[in-house]
Protein backbone atom coordinates (compact mmCIF):
# COMPACT_ATOMS: atom_id res chain seq x y z
CA UNK A 1 0.00 0.00 0.00
CA UNK A 2 2.57 2.48 -1.10
CA UNK A 3 1.94 6.18 -0.23
CA UNK A 4 1.22 8.16 -4.02
CA UNK A 5 3.67 10.54 -5.68
CA UNK A 6 1.14 14.10 -5.28
CA UNK A 7 3.31 15.47 -8.36
CA UNK A 8 1.85 12.09 -10.68
CA UNK A 9 -1.83 12.46 -9.55
CA UNK A 10 -4.85 13.00 -12.57
CA UNK A 11 -5.69 16.19 -12.10
CA UNK A 12 -8.56 16.74 -10.24
CA UNK A 13 -8.69 12.52 -8.80
CA UNK A 14 -9.86 13.00 -5.36
CA UNK A 15 -7.58 11.55 -2.83
CA UNK A 16 -8.67 9.38 0.11
CA UNK A 17 -5.99 8.91 3.35
CA UNK A 18 -6.72 5.37 5.17
CA UNK A 19 -5.93 5.29 8.93
CA UNK A 20 -5.61 2.86 11.24
CA UNK A 21 -3.50 2.24 13.93
CA UNK A 22 -1.84 -0.52 12.47
CA UNK A 23 -3.90 -3.69 13.97
CA UNK A 24 -4.42 -5.97 10.79
CA UNK A 25 -8.39 -6.22 11.16
CA UNK A 26 -8.53 -2.12 11.43
CA UNK A 27 -5.57 -1.46 8.68
CA UNK A 28 -8.33 -3.60 6.52
CA UNK A 29 -11.38 -2.38 6.79
CA UNK A 30 -9.71 1.46 6.67
CA UNK A 31 -8.16 0.57 3.00
CA UNK A 32 -11.10 -1.26 1.32
CA UNK A 33 -13.62 1.04 2.29
CA UNK A 34 -11.09 3.81 0.77
CA UNK A 35 -10.50 1.32 -2.33
CA UNK A 36 -14.11 0.97 -2.79
CA UNK A 37 -14.74 4.97 -2.85
CA UNK A 38 -12.59 5.14 -5.19
CA UNK A 39 -10.03 8.09 -5.59
CA UNK A 40 -5.99 8.37 -4.72
CA UNK A 41 -5.22 5.94 -2.08
CA UNK A 42 -2.67 6.48 1.39
CA UNK A 43 -2.22 4.91 4.05
CA UNK A 44 -1.35 6.44 7.33
CA UNK A 45 -0.50 3.85 10.55
CA UNK A 46 -1.00 6.43 13.42
CA UNK A 47 -0.88 5.76 17.17
CA UNK A 48 -1.16 8.53 19.74
CA UNK A 49 0.96 8.96 22.71
CA UNK A 50 -0.34 9.04 26.05
CA UNK A 51 -2.03 10.57 27.16
CA UNK A 52 -4.16 11.30 24.29
CA UNK A 53 -4.67 7.68 23.66
CA UNK A 54 -6.09 6.43 26.46
CA UNK A 55 -9.28 9.11 26.14
CA UNK A 56 -9.46 8.64 22.00
CA UNK A 57 -11.77 9.58 20.42
CA UNK A 58 -12.20 12.58 22.73
CA UNK A 59 -10.18 15.37 21.93
CA UNK A 60 -7.57 16.60 24.97
CA UNK A 61 -5.95 20.05 24.90
CA UNK A 62 -2.63 20.08 22.70
CA UNK A 63 -4.00 18.71 19.24
CA UNK A 64 -1.59 17.53 17.07
CA UNK A 65 0.65 17.48 20.08
CA UNK A 66 -0.70 13.89 20.34
CA UNK A 67 1.62 12.50 17.35
CA UNK A 68 4.88 12.10 17.75
CA UNK A 69 6.95 14.66 15.70
CA UNK A 70 7.13 12.74 12.26
CA UNK A 71 3.65 11.76 12.61
CA UNK A 72 2.67 15.35 12.70
CA UNK A 73 4.89 16.03 9.65
CA UNK A 74 2.25 13.16 7.91
CA UNK A 75 -0.45 14.63 8.87
CA UNK A 76 -0.10 17.98 7.33
CA UNK A 77 -1.50 19.67 3.90
CA UNK A 78 -2.22 19.09 1.51
CA UNK A 79 -5.29 17.70 2.91
CA UNK A 80 -7.15 14.73 1.50
CA UNK A 81 -10.73 15.25 -0.21
CA UNK A 82 -11.86 12.19 2.31
CA UNK A 83 -10.22 10.68 5.36
CA UNK A 84 -11.33 7.08 6.42
CA UNK A 85 -10.37 5.82 9.85
CA UNK A 86 -10.87 2.49 11.61
CA UNK A 87 -10.65 1.88 15.43
CA UNK A 88 -10.25 4.25 18.44
CA UNK A 89 -7.19 5.66 17.86
CA UNK A 90 -8.08 6.65 13.78
CA UNK A 91 -11.22 8.53 15.39
CA UNK A 92 -8.72 10.77 17.16
CA UNK A 93 -6.98 11.75 13.93
CA UNK A 94 -9.90 11.91 11.63
CA UNK A 95 -11.31 14.38 14.10
CA UNK A 96 -7.90 16.45 14.07
CA UNK A 97 -7.79 16.51 10.34
CA UNK A 98 -11.51 17.69 10.12
CA UNK A 99 -10.49 20.28 12.42
CA UNK A 100 -7.08 21.27 10.47
CA UNK A 101 -8.70 20.99 7.68
CA UNK A 102 -11.25 23.38 8.04
CA UNK A 103 -13.76 20.59 7.47
CA UNK A 104 -13.05 20.52 4.05
CA UNK A 105 -11.64 16.83 4.49
CA UNK A 106 -14.98 14.56 4.50
CA UNK A 107 -14.19 12.07 7.45
CA UNK A 108 -15.80 8.62 8.09
CA UNK A 109 -15.32 6.63 10.98
CA UNK A 110 -15.59 2.94 10.59
CA UNK A 111 -16.39 0.75 14.58
CA UNK A 112 -18.53 2.53 17.16
CA UNK A 113 -16.38 5.82 17.97
CA UNK A 114 -18.49 5.87 21.69
CA UNK A 115 -18.63 9.18 21.39
CA UNK A 116 -21.00 11.56 19.50
CA UNK A 117 -21.47 10.65 15.72
CA UNK A 118 -21.52 14.28 14.67
CA UNK A 119 -17.86 14.28 14.77
CA UNK A 120 -17.35 12.53 11.61
CA UNK A 121 -19.32 13.27 8.07
CA UNK A 122 -20.58 9.34 8.46
CA UNK A 123 -20.04 6.64 10.78
CA UNK A 124 -19.92 2.84 9.50
CA UNK A 125 -20.66 0.65 12.76
CA UNK A 126 -21.52 -3.45 12.47
CA UNK A 127 -25.40 -3.56 12.72
CA UNK A 128 -24.60 -5.75 16.38
CA UNK A 129 -23.83 -2.87 17.46
CA UNK A 130 -26.63 -1.13 17.88
CA UNK A 131 -25.48 2.30 17.11
CA UNK A 132 -28.25 4.83 15.87
CA UNK A 133 -28.22 8.61 14.02
CA UNK A 134 -28.64 10.10 10.94
CA UNK A 135 -25.26 9.59 9.80
CA UNK A 136 -24.69 6.08 10.68
CA UNK A 137 -24.32 3.50 8.15
CA UNK A 138 -24.65 -0.54 9.67
CA UNK A 139 -23.54 -3.38 7.84
CA UNK A 140 -24.24 -6.73 9.05
CA UNK A 141 -20.50 -7.67 9.80
CA UNK A 142 -17.19 -6.17 9.05
CA UNK A 143 -15.89 -4.38 5.86
CA UNK A 144 -13.23 -6.69 3.56
CA UNK A 145 -11.96 -6.50 -0.11
CA UNK A 146 -12.76 -9.67 -0.66
CA UNK A 147 -14.98 -10.49 -4.10
CA UNK A 148 -14.16 -12.90 -6.61
CA UNK A 149 -11.41 -11.24 -8.27
CA UNK A 150 -9.77 -10.99 -4.73
CA UNK A 151 -10.40 -14.81 -4.22
CA UNK A 152 -9.04 -15.44 -8.03
CA UNK A 153 -5.64 -13.36 -7.34
CA UNK A 154 -5.15 -15.43 -3.93
CA UNK A 155 -6.40 -18.48 -5.54
CA UNK A 156 -3.43 -17.56 -8.31
CA UNK A 157 -0.83 -16.33 -5.89
CA UNK A 158 -0.88 -19.38 -3.57
CA UNK A 159 -1.40 -22.44 -6.40
CA UNK A 160 0.40 -24.69 -4.06
CA UNK A 161 -2.71 -25.45 -1.68
CA UNK A 162 -4.38 -26.90 -4.77
CA UNK A 163 -2.07 -29.89 -4.19
CA UNK A 164 -3.38 -30.21 -0.10
CA UNK A 165 -6.27 -32.96 -0.02
CA UNK A 166 -9.70 -32.17 -0.34
CA UNK A 167 -11.15 -31.32 1.83
CA UNK A 168 -9.31 -28.53 2.95
CA UNK A 169 -10.41 -27.40 6.33
CA UNK A 170 -9.55 -23.92 7.06
CA UNK A 171 -9.16 -23.35 10.84
CA UNK A 172 -9.02 -19.37 11.59
CA UNK A 173 -7.58 -18.71 15.41
CA UNK A 174 -8.15 -15.73 17.32
CA UNK A 175 -7.67 -15.26 21.09
CA UNK A 176 -9.49 -15.07 24.16
CA UNK A 177 -11.34 -11.72 24.94
CA UNK A 178 -13.53 -10.65 27.44
CA UNK A 179 -16.58 -12.95 27.37
CA UNK A 180 -14.89 -15.65 25.62
CA UNK A 181 -11.99 -17.92 26.36
CA UNK A 182 -10.08 -20.18 23.97
CA UNK A 183 -9.05 -22.64 26.83
CA UNK A 184 -8.38 -26.25 26.62
CA UNK A 185 -11.42 -27.16 26.75
CA UNK A 186 -12.38 -25.01 23.96
CA UNK A 187 -9.19 -26.91 22.24
CA UNK A 188 -10.67 -30.31 22.78
CA UNK A 189 -13.99 -29.16 21.26
CA UNK A 190 -12.30 -27.63 18.17
CA UNK A 191 -9.63 -30.81 17.42
CA UNK A 192 -12.63 -33.08 17.83
CA UNK A 193 -14.76 -30.96 15.40
CA UNK A 194 -11.99 -31.01 12.73
CA UNK A 195 -11.00 -34.48 13.18
CA UNK A 196 -15.39 -35.51 12.65
CA UNK A 197 -14.52 -32.99 9.33
CA UNK A 198 -11.72 -34.97 8.11
CA UNK A 199 -12.81 -38.18 9.05
CA UNK A 200 -12.54 -39.20 5.28
CA UNK A 201 -9.51 -37.68 4.40
CA UNK A 202 -9.03 -34.38 3.91
CA UNK A 203 -6.40 -31.52 5.45
CA UNK A 204 -5.59 -28.75 7.67
CA UNK A 205 -4.89 -25.09 7.13
CA UNK A 206 -4.67 -23.32 10.62
CA UNK A 207 -4.05 -19.64 10.80
CA UNK A 208 -2.73 -17.93 14.04
CA UNK A 209 -3.40 -14.26 14.33
CA UNK A 210 -1.42 -11.78 16.81
CA UNK A 211 -4.11 -12.40 19.41
CA UNK A 212 -3.45 -16.47 19.05
CA UNK A 213 -1.26 -18.23 22.18
CA UNK A 214 1.65 -20.28 20.00
CA UNK A 215 0.49 -22.70 22.67
CA UNK A 216 -3.40 -23.09 21.14
CA UNK A 217 -2.01 -23.10 17.57
CA UNK A 218 0.73 -25.78 18.64
CA UNK A 219 -1.37 -27.70 20.02
CA UNK A 220 -4.13 -27.68 17.77
CA UNK A 221 -1.16 -28.24 15.05
CA UNK A 222 0.25 -31.07 17.59
CA UNK A 223 -3.81 -32.94 17.58
CA UNK A 224 -4.09 -33.06 13.95
CA UNK A 225 -0.46 -34.58 13.19
CA UNK A 226 -2.06 -37.35 11.58
CA UNK A 227 -3.68 -35.03 8.45
CA UNK A 228 -1.72 -32.92 5.76
CA UNK A 229 -1.39 -29.67 6.85
CA UNK A 230 0.09 -26.06 6.91
CA UNK A 231 0.46 -24.34 10.32
CA UNK A 232 1.12 -20.44 10.00
CA UNK A 233 1.83 -18.31 13.45
CA UNK A 234 3.09 -15.31 12.18
CA UNK A 235 5.83 -14.25 10.16
CA UNK A 236 9.03 -16.30 11.70
CA UNK A 237 6.55 -19.67 9.02
CA UNK A 238 6.89 -17.06 6.45
CA UNK A 239 4.60 -15.08 3.90
CA UNK A 240 1.06 -14.59 5.74
CA UNK A 241 -0.96 -17.09 3.45
CA UNK A 242 -4.50 -15.93 4.86
CA UNK A 243 -5.38 -15.07 1.31
CA UNK A 244 -4.67 -18.02 -0.32
CA UNK A 245 -6.39 -19.89 2.97
CA UNK A 246 -9.72 -18.25 2.27
CA UNK A 247 -9.16 -18.93 -1.31
CA UNK A 248 -9.16 -22.42 -1.37
CA UNK A 249 -10.71 -23.89 1.61
CA UNK A 250 -13.53 -26.51 1.07
CA UNK A 251 -14.80 -25.54 4.36
CA UNK A 252 -13.83 -22.78 7.23
CA UNK A 253 -14.00 -23.51 10.85
CA UNK A 254 -13.02 -19.56 12.79
CA UNK A 255 -12.81 -19.27 16.21
CA UNK A 256 -15.69 -17.19 17.94
CA UNK A 257 -14.23 -14.05 19.24
CA UNK A 258 -13.51 -12.29 16.05
CA UNK A 259 -16.40 -10.53 13.67
CA UNK A 260 -13.34 -9.63 11.51
CA UNK A 261 -12.46 -13.00 10.54
CA UNK A 262 -16.07 -14.03 10.17
CA UNK A 263 -16.86 -11.69 8.00
CA UNK A 264 -14.57 -12.41 5.95
CA UNK A 265 -15.16 -16.19 6.10
CA UNK A 266 -18.50 -15.48 5.01
CA UNK A 267 -17.15 -13.74 2.14
CA UNK A 268 -16.16 -16.80 0.61
CA UNK A 269 -18.74 -19.11 -0.19
CA UNK A 270 -17.57 -21.54 1.53
CA UNK A 271 -19.86 -22.82 4.90
CA UNK A 272 -18.71 -21.14 7.90
CA UNK A 273 -18.36 -23.01 10.94
CA UNK A 274 -17.83 -21.91 14.87
CA UNK A 275 -17.68 -23.61 18.40
CA UNK A 276 -18.72 -21.54 21.08
CA UNK A 277 -19.03 -23.55 24.59
CA UNK A 278 -21.02 -21.28 26.74
CA UNK A 279 -22.65 -17.84 26.00
CA UNK A 280 -21.24 -15.04 23.67
CA UNK A 281 -21.13 -11.52 24.85
CA UNK A 282 -24.20 -9.95 24.01
CA UNK A 283 -23.52 -8.04 21.19
CA UNK A 284 -21.41 -10.65 19.33
CA UNK A 285 -23.65 -13.41 20.30
CA UNK A 286 -26.39 -11.24 18.27
CA UNK A 287 -24.11 -10.88 15.25
CA UNK A 288 -23.43 -15.01 15.40
CA UNK A 289 -27.23 -15.13 14.99
CA UNK A 290 -27.62 -13.02 12.49
CA UNK A 291 -24.95 -14.80 10.38
CA UNK A 292 -26.98 -18.18 11.50
CA UNK A 293 -30.38 -16.74 10.14
CA UNK A 294 -28.58 -15.84 7.05
CA UNK A 295 -27.18 -19.07 6.15
CA UNK A 296 -23.85 -18.24 6.46
CA UNK A 297 -22.86 -19.57 9.66
CA UNK A 298 -23.71 -23.58 9.91
CA UNK A 299 -23.31 -26.22 11.96
CA UNK A 300 -20.13 -28.34 11.42
CA UNK A 301 -20.68 -31.19 8.79
CA UNK A 302 -23.79 -29.10 7.58
CA UNK A 303 -24.42 -29.58 3.83
CA UNK A 304 -23.93 -26.68 1.53
CA UNK A 305 -26.40 -23.69 1.68
CA UNK A 306 -27.15 -22.01 -1.66
CA UNK A 307 -26.40 -18.21 0.13
CA UNK A 308 -24.67 -15.25 -2.07
CA UNK A 309 -21.40 -14.40 0.10
CA UNK A 310 -21.46 -12.16 2.86
CA UNK A 311 -19.70 -8.51 0.78
CA UNK A 312 -21.03 -5.82 1.98
CA UNK A 313 -18.24 -2.85 1.25
CA UNK A 314 -19.55 -2.06 -2.48
CA UNK A 315 -22.84 -1.55 -0.68
CA UNK A 316 -21.32 0.65 2.26
CA UNK A 317 -19.35 2.84 -0.24
CA UNK A 318 -22.13 3.47 -2.70
CA UNK A 319 -24.02 4.75 0.16
CA UNK A 320 -21.22 6.81 1.45
CA UNK A 321 -20.88 8.41 -2.18
CA UNK A 322 -24.55 9.12 -2.50
CA UNK A 323 -24.82 10.59 1.35
CA UNK A 324 -21.37 12.67 0.52
CA UNK A 325 -22.41 13.60 -2.94
CA UNK A 326 -19.01 12.15 -3.51
CA UNK A 327 -19.20 11.37 -7.30
CA UNK A 328 -20.37 14.94 -7.92
CA UNK A 329 -17.45 17.35 -6.60
CA UNK A 330 -13.96 17.66 -8.22
CA UNK A 331 -11.10 16.41 -6.70
CA UNK A 332 -8.27 18.96 -4.63
CA UNK A 333 -5.44 17.78 -6.13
Amino acid sequence: MPAPDPMHMPRGMKTIWAISDGAAGNRRQAWALAQAMGGQLRELVLAPRAPWSWFAPRALPGGRLALDPSARDVLSPPWPDLAVGCGRQAALATRLIARLSERRTRTVQILDPRIATRHWDAVVAPRHDGLAGANVLAPLGSLHPIDDDWLQDARSAWAVFSRMPSPRIGVLLGGSRLGVRLDGRWLAALVGTLRRLLADGGSAMIMASRRTPDGLSNACADALAAYPQLLWRGVQDGANPYPGVLAWADRLLASPDSVNMLSEAAATGAPVHTIALSPLPRRLARFHATLAEGGWLVEPGAPRRAVAPLRETPAVAAALRSRLNWDSERGTA
